[in-house]
């Protein structure tokens, strides 16, 4: 047994109809397709949205907004989980590659130290921004906030 001799199971497969192939065929002359128009023409394919002539969904609604190409988008991340991951691994310092490690964000994400939560241990938090009232909190605990650039 080999590759070149591998075939589907008896009656598994069945041969397509061949259209347009003569009259005795029973599909000769319009080989389905119906009569004339443009979708009875070989290489027939229309475009994505086309509505027949009609304008367009996508061109009828109204475009709204905008995105703002400059905008820094940071994973926000609060005490009361700093608190939990400092007790289950017994760290004084946290930086996003501790986050990272344990599966908070990503590898190039962004992160900002957010005050939701208790914080009861001395901690050493590195990330890219801090809330006013979480950088508080940090250093109220006497820890030591440190912004990366």
């Amino acid at each position: 047994m080999d590759l070149s001799n591998l075939k589907p199971a008896e009656g598994t497969v069945k041969k397509d109809r061949r259209l347009g192939r003569g009259e005795g065929t029973g599909r000769g002359g319009t080989a389905t397709r119906g009569h004339k128009g443009q979708k009875s023409r070989s290489g027939y394919s229309k475009k994505v949205g086309f509505e027949g002539g009609q304008m367009p969904l996508q061109r009828r609604i109204p475009k709204y907004g905008f995105k703002n190409i400059n905008r820094v988008e940071y994973k926000g991340i609060n005490i009361s989980t700093l608190q939990q991951l400092a007790d289950k691994k017994k760290l004084d310092l946290i930086d996003p590659e501790v986050l990272y490690d344990s599966g908070l964000i990503q590898k190039k994400t962004l992160v900002k130290i957010l005050a939701k939560g208790e914080l009861d241990k001395k901690l050493e938090v590195h990330a890219h921004a801090f809330s006013k009232a979480a950088a508080e909190a940090i250093e109220a605990k006497q820890g030591k906030v440190v912004k990366i650039d």
